[in-house]
């Protein structure tokens, strides 16, 4: 390996971080489009070889100072983050998204290249072919696990009957517009929620800035538990970037499956509301991803909530 690398060292840092985003490139390319796979190869493993494939490449057979190495490595990261959002592969939401944990196996990737130049060099040429191997590999593997459902409670008190509430739970006028950062980025949010019919078997439009949740009722308990089914669901978001993206993981990646309204009539003669959301998404590592689905549907409930109990509270008193 060292052989074909150059001498020059302007030339072997560009070789190193040219060759490393290629292969970076080509295997996250395969990956999302296609296997149509958003997990632990693309947000931990590629990040991982882009740190430690540009520290190796430069470093192998030469001294190269841990600065460099982690210059080199960072570097590499935000060539090939640019790359995908000037080719339309990801949106700049998405890569902000990813950002944290990709920075940090960066330089985690850093640190095991730099490790390999200067204590075991003889092994980097294994070394990097272990790493593009389990890349594609892990794809493949965890292509077929089944995601989890798991849930987010939102509660909120409001002054007013639970029978009161309940108007403003079953259909609500339209929401004022949001005021939070998280929805000025492109993250769709509710705008009003219809209804056809009552009792169960109505359906629920709840609709957002991207399009509607279409909620057939499952339980209708009125003043106490309103249940239903997702069974339409539009994008999570509309990605910000040069582009008018249409990125895979726009589609079927975040999964909400049902929902409900629960009605609790306090001793102060106030009710209180809380708002549950089940969902999974086929997005890897999932204790990340959850962290940012499980604050966004956060704002979400908080905003629907907030809402209804503006319309309660407001409502005349007979």
């Amino acid at each position: 390996m060292k052989n074909i690398l150059p001498s020059d060292n302007k030339k072997r840092k560009w070789l190193a971080i040219g060759l490393t985003i290629l292969l970076a490139g080509i295997l996250t390319l395969w990956g999302i489009y296609g296997l149509g796979e958003y997990g632990i190869a693309p947000f931990v493993l590629t990040p991982l070889f882009m740190g430690a494939s540009s520290t190796i490449l430069y470093g192998l057979k030469k001294e190269i100072a841990y600065k460099e190495a982690w210059q080199i490595g960072f570097l590499t990261l935000g060539i090939f983050s640019a790359g995908l959002l000037i080719f339309a592969i990801e949106g700049l939401i998405c890569i902000a998204m990813a950002a944290p944990i990709a920075l940090f196996l960066t330089w985690i990737g850093v640190l095991i290249g730099y490790a390999i130049v200067n204590k075991t060099p003889n092994n980097a040429p294994t070394a990097l072919f272990i790493l593009i191997a389990l890349i594609p590999l892990t794809a493949f593997v965890e292509k077929e696990n089944e995601p989890n459902l798991t849930s987010v409670v939102t509660a909120i008190e409001i002054a007013a009957t639970p029978q009161a509430v309940w108007k403003n739970v079953v259909t609500f006028p339209e929401l004022d517009k949001p005021t939070e950062l998280i929805f000025k980025t492109g993250i769709a949010y509710p705008i009003n929620a219809k209804i056809e019919g009552t009792g169960v078997g109505a359906i629920r439009h709840c609709n957002f800035t991207t399009g509607s949740f279409v909620e057939p009722i499952t339980v209708w308990d009125e003043p106490q538990l309103l249940k239903f089914e997702v069974i339409e669901q539009p994008e999570p978001m509309k990605e910000l970037s040069f582009w008018d993206i249409d990125a895979p993981h726009l589609h079927d990646y975040f999964v909400s499956k049902q929902g409900q309204f629960k009605l609790t009539k306090l001793p102060n003669g106030n009710t209180l509301l809380e708002g549950t959301t089940w969902y999974y998404h086929n997005i890897k590592p999932a204790f990340y991803w959850q962290l940012w689905s499980d604050y966004v549907i956060h704002k979400i409930h908080q905003r629907v909530l907030n809402h209804i109990k503006k319309n309660a509270e407001n409502e005349p008193k007979n």
